[in-house]
């Protein structure tokens, strides 16, 4: 799988860009605020509907435009797809396949997947459990692109459910309140029941690839390690921090079970305490915990460990690789970590890098590289012209 052609139009810094692609390694040069990682960005935006940079769309849509456009051409086995999206913040995104007339965003997913690595990857070490749950939930999308709808599903009915939790606090009556909630538990269950039971799936799969990734990244300096910590009550919890993985049945059984046990802190408290929202993706390294007690070198072994291993279980699942993307990365690795990663990456069907220095990027990864000057992206042996053969200049970096 790799992208062909990508076009832009009003997308962040650029009012238009056209840049050819190839198979192999693909490096884009230029320093900070140029506009590199607005390319990169668009296709990881094609491939999950979101930014690895942003948490809505506004930023994504150039100052003074009312919307954005991305094309691609990609490539899978020899057949080529167009794939289109229009970003309209603030109102509903279109999308198109091809000749196809205008459908859902969601319905293109999985035409394109993709593997980002970016600075921001820190987090899923040092960060909230928020970043590590959407870790998760984004490589089950990558996976089977049907959980992007069931995780829309569970959060409108969370969403729903907590409005009725913080009613009690506003003086709705207790007793209406806890004959109307066992009807929520029932539609937060039978949703988040499966969503749980494809995340201790995945980590099944996930964890030897994890392990190997680590060890081969840190030159052997340590083992690493996934646990799923759930909210669900002692017993279950603990099986499932242990390894095992219970039956769909098991766990919406276990949710009713703690959904009556923490009933009383749920209406003092006004929001809902069980459930896949609320649970965990513990790091370890050896028995510790990597959050608080990994170096910074080790917790970027970990965080480039953990996007090397769902670069690897998609290449398993799919029978083809998915887009590797290094955005900016090989000025934060050591040199003993920058030539790990490239002999570990070297064989993948299409990598995109973007780096500030030229020189930043390891030897065995030199391809085509193109130069991004204040949004003019041109292949380096002719800096000013655009693929194209045109020029491409772009706004502002926003």
């Amino acid at each position: 799988m790799f992208v062909r052609h990508l076009s832009l139009i009003d997308f962040r810094s650029y009012p238009e860009a056209e840049v050819a692609l190839s198979p192999g390694i693909t490096t884009f040069v230029g320093l900070n605020g140029q506009g590199k990682t607005n390319l990169v960005e668009a296709i990881g935006y094609l491939a999950t509907l979101g930014s690895h940079r942003v948490a809505n769309d506004a930023p994504l849509v150039r100052a003074g435009a009312e919307k954005a456009y991305v094309r691609a051409a990609v490539v899978r086995d020899g057949h080529e797809q167009q794939l289109e999206l229009e970003i309209n913040p603030g109102r509903a995104n279109r999308a198109r396949l091809g000749r196809a007339a205008s459908t859902r965003p969601r319905e293109i997913l999985g035409t394109i997947r993709t593997v980002f690595f970016a600075p921001e990857d820190l987090a899923l070490v040092k960060g909230d459990p928020a970043t590590r749950r959407q870790f998760l939930d984004d490589l089950l999308v990558a996976r089977q692109p049907k959980w992007a709808g069931a995780r829309a599903d569970y959060d409108k009915i969370l969403k729903q459910r907590n409005a009725l939790l913080k009613s009690a606090r506003q003086g709705y009556d207790r007793g209406a309140l806890e004959a109307t909630l066992p009807v929520w538990d029932e539609h937060l269950a039978a949703v988040g029941a499966n969503l749980i039971y494809a995340r201790l799936r995945l980590l099944h799969d996930l964890r030897p690839f994890v392990a190997q990734a680590y060890d081969e990244v840190s030159a052997g300096q340590g083992d690493a390690a996934l646990t799923y910590r759930g909210s669900l009550h002692v017993k279950l919890s603990e099986s499932i921090a242990s390894g095992d993985v219970p039956t769909v049945e098991e766990i919406t059984a276990g949710m009713h079970e703690t959904f009556a046990e923490v009933r009383r802190q749920e209406m003092d408290r006004g929001i809902t305490l069980v459930g896949p929202h609320r649970d965990e993706l513990v790091l370890q390294l050896g028995d510790l915990p990597a959050k608080g007690y990994a170096s910074h070198g080790e917790s970027w072994s970990f965080a480039l460990g953990m996007r090397l291993a769902a670069f690897q279980l998609l290449r398993h699942d799919l029978g083809t690789d998915p887009v590797l993307v290094l955005d900016d990365v090989f000025a934060e690795l050591d040199a003993g970590r920058r030539r790990r990663l490239a002999d570990m990456v070297g064989d993948a069907e299409q990598v995109l890098i973007t780096a500030a220095v030229a020189d930043d990027v390891p030897e065995a990864l030199q391809g085509n590289r193109f130069e991004v000057t204040k949004g003019v992206v041109a292949p380096a042996s002719s800096l000013g012209i655009g693929s194209d053969g045109g020029q491409h200049p772009a706004g502002d970096q926003t």
